[in-house]
């Protein structure tokens, strides 16, 4: 094991300040190259995995995001936890810019992104039921409070495509759906982290209201770089404080996701379908079977 936590840092935070003893590992994955190199230190005692999800200097849209090729990249590591920092905007009011929301649903508005590991001969379906891990989400919300920045627990997170943001129109809906905030990359990496039996949490960093709120056209692109760097030093010490309260070992059931979701009979997995997921599958899968 290289790592015990992964960290996905989102617009505004490219780098991991505090981490000792840094390497950059690059990691080949059945599907692909992740966004970029893992950059892999020791933060309070622990070994933690930083990866850039749009690459540092910001360079990969939300929907050229090679999501399998990230979250497998993190279990190659060992990576049991993934703490993934996320800029999102707001659709209620007393969710304001520099607040953290730690959502615990999503809604998805995407189209066509992959978001499972499995096909091609392997038939597998997760719970999704309760998307983030309850126990990350608790060791959250503490970090945030230990960290003195205002953070709202629980909420729903919806989805959208991307790039350009959402029409008035649009907004209105997912505010008359009762949506919480708006982003463009969260849902495809917390449904590949169940898949992946990873705990996962999103730590969603509000930017700004979306263009619903009637003063969204006196908001100046200064204010919301602003916004981002306050929000990146505020996610630096939540971090620190919850890497430092993680408890050792798990006791929620995302460790064991793929118990009972696999549905294929194991003598008729493909061959080279066993072998590109015996990460994933191999200790639910009888050996000798391919």
């Amino acid at each position: 094991m290289e790592a015990q936590i992964g960290v996905i840092g989102g617009s505004g935070l490219y780098s991991l300040p505090g981490l000792e003893q840094v390497e950059e590992v690059t990691i080949d994955t059945p599907w692909g190259a992740p966004s970029d190199a893992y950059v892999l230190g020791t933060l309070k005692g622990r070994r933690v995995a930083f990866l850039a999800r749009h690459a540092r200097g910001h360079r990969i849209l939300p929907s050229e995001l090679n999501f399998r090729a990230n979250i497998f990249g993190f279990k190659k590591l060992g990576v049991e936890r993934i703490l993934s920092f996320s800029a999102v905007g707001s659709l209620r009011e007393d969710l304001a810019p520099q607040m953290f929301v730690l959502p615990d649903q999503f809604f998805d508005r995407t189209r066509g992104r992959i978001s499972t590991f499995f096909g091609n001969g392997l038939v597998a379906h997760i719970s999704f039921a309760d998307p983030i891990c309850p126990a990350l989400l608790a060791v959250m919300d503490k970090a945030c409070h230990a960290a003195g920045v205002a953070a709202h627990r629980g909420g729903t997170y919806i989805c959208m495509e991307g790039p350009a943001f959402s029409t008035k129109a649009e907004s209105h809906v997912y505010r008359s759906w009762k949506m919480d905030i708006i982003g463009m990359t969260n849902l495809q990496e917390a449904k590949l982290a169940r898949e992946a039996e990873i705990c996962y949490v999103t730590v969603a960093m509000v930017t700004d209201y979306d263009c619903w709120h009637p003063d969204h056209d006196a908001v100046t692109v200064e204010q919301i770089i602003t916004n981002l760097t306050q929000n990146s030093e505020n996610a630096t010490k939540v971090l620190l404080h919850a890497v430092e309260a993680m408890p050792a070992k798990r006791d929620c059931s995302c460790g064991s996701a793929l118990k009972s979701a696999l549905l294929t009979a194991p003598d008729k997995v493909p061959p080279e379908t066993r072998r590109k997921l015996e990460l994933l599958v191999g200790k639910y899968l009888p050996p000798g079977d391919n």
